[in-house]
């Protein structure tokens, strides 16, 4: 199958990008900087930016799948998100796209905001509640139009290698527990999941 990469040239990306390949896809992969992503026979590398509407849809146009990795560094309030989910709905209705689009955001957007840990939530509201304010709307944004999405919630991002033994989690309860995942790990549910959807219009937590 084809799928499509946004943000595939670092972190849970680039992690997708090794494994789609290693399994037999054809891989699109859009990045603003595509010199960390290695060359290999049934990969297209895009250089753009996931809030261009030429670049968005140009590397989603035939893809089977989509999956949405996009992170940042800057801690500063950033309109990043919300602007790449306002131009994946533009560029889905002009194509009248069907494929199913996975979501990265992380456990703390939108209503798990209520459910995360006291640690999280001190490490949220002193480094990163701008991000997660805007994955928020993120969020809202996708689940309100026609695009066929997933949500993805991961827990702490670690650099460890893949233990296939994490948990996807659909629902929020009082007392859940969502820790720490790698990136590898995050990659294997997205690369698995594109493969076979089986949690389409479900918001779904990932911890180790």
């Amino acid at each position: 199958m084809n799928i499509a990469i946004i943000g595939a040239g670092a972190g849970i990306g680039l992690e997708s990008v090794t494994l789609a390949l290693k399994k037999g896809h054809m891989v699109t992969a859009l990045s603003t900087r595509t010199d960390q992503i290695p060359n290999h026979p049934n990969l297209i590398k895009i250089q753009g930016s996931a809030t261009s509407p030429t670049d968005l849809k140009n590397t989603i146009k035939s893809a089977d799948a989509v999956l949405i990795t996009v992170g940042t560094k800057n801690k500063k309030a950033t309109t990043l998100f919300s602007d790449i989910a306002n131009t994946l709905v533009k560029v889905s209705n002009e194509l009248n796209f069907a494929s199913p689009v996975l979501v990265i955001t992380g456990f703390g957007a939108g209503e798990s905001k209520k459910y995360v840990s006291f640690f999280m939530k001190t490490v949220i509201s002193l480094f990163l509640k701008d991000q997660y304010a805007n994955k928020t709307i993120m969020e809202e944004i996708i689940t309100k139009s026609a695009v066929k999405w997933e949500i993805i919630r991961p827990g702490m991002l670690t650099n460890r290698g893949a233990t296939s033994t994490y948990k996807a989690i659909t629902g929020l309860q009082k007392g859940m527990k969502v820790g720490k995942i790698s990136r590898a790990d995050v990659a294997q549910f997205l690369i698995n999941e594109a493969e076979n959807p089986k949690m389409l219009y479900q918001y779904v937590a990932l911890t180790n």
